[in-house]
């Protein structure tokens, strides 16, 4: 079934929420997962990380998938099967007997919330272009912004009145009401007649142009370290504010502030980067990154791996504002010379990058020992290779 056209805002609450749903169901969680991995009989502390990582790890997959997937079948096709399998995921979870069992419906989840995210994006550029799309997205990314805000404080209002298993429910729910306003108000974006065969050869083709471009390859391999110590800090972010800084009540609170940092670099990195250009903004950020970090560092082997909260709390504000920069520019940058195979390229470096994040990020993280120190070294590190990937890129372009 397909409704009458929408009106431009009830689109872009459409996709907004579309787009929502990835960083719902991490952020969402994070106040949860102690108590998740303690009732389900998870023996090791740091074992309470995989419920993100099993996440992104589906997701990982799907993003590879789905965009080409959803050019072959059309939009909506592509996002009902991810949301039904979003909604297994969601089921599995909310009646886990046994922390194996969250993980699978975990990993389910992110591979069927890929699709809305990857897909929604497309369904914007069939119907718009140029300012009209930039337009469309602006509004987009607002909605898209406030979420890591705010999410957390959902997960920890639920949790004040009732189980973990309740946050599960409402990802059930928000999948239904998703697919719901899908069928009965979206028109199909892609006509049959701009529909293009799903070929392997074609993805296989894409990803050997992506992996031999060193623009494209350098910038993709920098996403994924940065992307990857921004992994260790979701995975480890409750041990540490929860348990290592006794800030559990608070713990939304903190997460809030520092998801503002970045949700006010991408609103500066869109007001500057027509102005200086995204190299030299991602440069003069990646710098900051790193200094940021080592000094950190310095100061937390000082201090035992326990510095004060609040040198914490300044410290990631600045990194994470660092971060809200290189993010976009970086997945911008990979893509500029993939211009007549941007909808694959994006696909293998999108999954590419966030491979090679979930194997550092859980890596580091799985080294919490209860100090501050493999988060802050994971950062410094990874912030040093994004740096020696992107200058060997730009001197091969060059």
């Amino acid at each position: 079934m397909s409704g009458a056209r929408l009106t431009t805002v009830e689109f872009v609450v459409l996709v907004a929420l579309l787009n929502a749903m990835v960083a719902m169901s991490i952020d969402t969680m994070l106040p949860a997962i102690g108590s998740i991995a303690t009732e389900l009989g998870a023996t090791d502390p740091n074992s309470r990380q995989y419920i993100i990582t099993s996440f992104f790890a589906g997701m990982t997959l799907g993003t590879l998938i789905y965009g080409p997937w959803s050019d072959s079948i059309g939009r909506k096709p592509a996002i009902f099967a991810g949301l039904v399998l979003y909604a297994l995921g969601s089921l599995l979870c909310l009646f886990s007997t046994n922390f194996e069992m969250m993980l699978a419906g975990r990993a389910i989840q992110g591979f069927g919330a890929a699709s809305p995210r990857i897909v929604s994006i497309a369904m914007v550029r069939d119907g718009s272009a140029g300012a009209a799309m930039a337009r469309v997205m602006s509004f987009v990314m607002t909605v898209f912004m406030l979420v890591p805000i705010l999410a957390p404080s959902v997960g920890q209002l639920v949790l004040f009145v009732a189980s973990w298993r309740f946050i599960f429910a409402g990802f059930l729910g928000m999948g239904l009401i998703a697919a719901l306003w899908l069928w009965l108000r979206q028109p199909e974006t892609l006509p049959r007649e701009r529909r293009s065969p799903l070929s392997v050869s074609a993805l296989m083709s894409a990803a050997v142009e992506v992996l031999r471009h060193p623009v494209a390859m350098g910038y993709t391999l920098a996403t994924g370290c940065i992307f990857g110590s921004f992994i260790c800090y979701l995975g480890t972010s409750q041990q540490i504010f929860a348990v290592q800084y006794d800030q559990g009540e608070y713990f939304a609170l903190w997460f809030g502030v520092f998801a503002i940092a970045i949700a006010i670099a991408m609103v500066l990195n869109g007001k500057l980067v027509m102005q200086y250009g995204m190299r030299s903004l991602s440069k003069w950020a990646l710098r900051g990154n790193i200094v940021l970090s080592a000094g950190f560092l310095v100061a937390a082997l000082a201090m035992a791996g326990h510095p004060p909260l609040w040198l914490l709390g300044i410290y990631l504000f600045g990194n994470f504002f660092c971060c809200g920069i290189l993010f976009g520019n970086y997945n911008a940058i990979a893509l500029e010379p993939m211009g007549r195979i941007a909808g694959m390229a994006a696909a293998i470096s999108g999954a590419l990058s966030s491979l090679i994040a979930i194997v550092f990020g859980s890596w580091i993280g799985q080294q919490y020992d209860g100090t501050v120190l493999p988060l802050a070294t994971g950062f410094t590190v990874l912030g040093i290779l994004a740096l020696f990937v992107t200058e060997w890129a730009e001197r091969r372009r060059a």
